[in-house]
């Protein structure tokens, strides 16, 4: 019996052991809060983490669901990547409601308010949002990051444009979803893959040259070259560039004079127009030059906003869109 008797006793005090054991395991998870479902997502991505980027690092504490976005690139980023915004900038082609072309992430921004000018954003307007994650370009608020710190962690990339890419990759790691932002980049790259070798097939077993033109509001006509948002994208696609075309790699477009409207030519002309009056006034007087007519390449109308400043995925897919359309090939859209 007395040894019944201590054989149950260390029973019961194996159980004791292990219950403290299981309860420590559920904290470490997140489990024992009765927060099961965010903490263990939080847990099993990584959090906290800290974040390396353009102003040196941040600590994210947990998995953010809040973020505001300072910089439309990445408005288009942190929807692209499923997760909720709830403040962004007006800027130019973005003004108190956000564009068409992110519709197909538009769920993630049901709730999403202005929090002021791309050039002047509200500290108080962020701060009132309570948002959990902060992210925008050193290029645009680097004198307001440790303002901006002081409200919530923030993540900054070093710019925007053609690195792109590099930037979903980066909002991935400060929203746990690396994997997510490899998923949408793969498939972007595969569809542009695909819709280039339709047109590729279609042109008889070569892809046409391009050139990407740009009226802004200077007296000139911007070239944008492949280091540029949409070079970027037409280069996916593998469209080659002219013999002798511009390709510096230190800036995203060359300035053509009148003088020097021949350089723009290729097979294609993409061209896009900022809506203003002096850039309506510029491009009338290029287009009235002779040297315009002259052009041997097919001239097609783009639209500014997701050729030019979107630079992000959903902008990047829509200008897939476009060329399936103007070359009368298959879309390659997912189901």
């Amino acid at each position: 019996m007395k040894a019944l008797r201590v054989l149950g006793a260390g029973l019961v005090l194996a159980m004791a052991v292990t219950a403290c054991g299981s309860s420590t395991s559920a904290n470490e998870t997140g489990n024992a809060s009765g927060a099961a479902g965010d903490a263990t997502q939080a847990s099993q991505a990584g959090f906290p983490r800290v974040i390396e980027h353009a102003m040196g690092t941040t600590e994210v504490k947990a998995q953010p669901k809040r973020v505001v976005a300072l910089d439309q690139s990445f408005v288009d980023a942190v929807l692209t990547l499923d997760t909720e915004v709830i403040g962004f900038t007006m800027y130019r082609s973005m003004g108190e409601e956000l564009p068409d072309y992110l519709k197909p992430v538009a769920a993630n921004a049901a709730n999403a308010v202005t929090v002021g000018t791309l050039e002047a954003p509200s500290l108080e307007k962020i701060a009132a949002l309570k948002p959990d994650l902060i992210v925008s370009a050193k290029v645009r608020h680097e004198a307001l990051y440790d303002k901006l710190s002081a409200i919530a962690p923030t993540v900054f990339s070093e710019t925007t444009g053609a690195i792109w890419k590099e930037n979903l990759r980066l909002m991935g790691k400060a929203l746990g979803k690396e994997d997510l932002a490899e998923q949408r980049i793969t498939a972007y790259q595969e569809r542009a893959a695909k819709i280039g070798g339709e047109i590729k097939e279609k042109n008889g077993g070569t892809l046409p040259t391009i050139s990407i033109a740009r009226f802004a509001g200077e007296p000139t006509v911007r070239l944008y070259v492949e280091n540029s948002y949409s070079g970027v994208v037409l280069k996916d696609v593998g469209f080659p560039r002219p013999e002798g075309q511009p390709t510096v790699t230190d800036t995203i477009m060359v300035a053509i004079s009148e003088e020097r409207i021949a350089d723009l030519d290729a097979d294609h002309i993409f061209v896009s127009s900022y809506e203003d009056p002096s850039v309506a006034s510029t491009q009338k007087k290029f287009v009235a030059n002779p040297l315009w007519g002259k052009l041997k390449g097919e001239k097609h109308d783009v639209n500014d906003q997701t050729w030019m400043t979107a630079v992000g995925m959903q902008g990047a897919h829509v200008m897939l869109d476009d060329l399936a359309t103007i070359f009368g090939v298959d879309p390659a859209k997912q189901a």
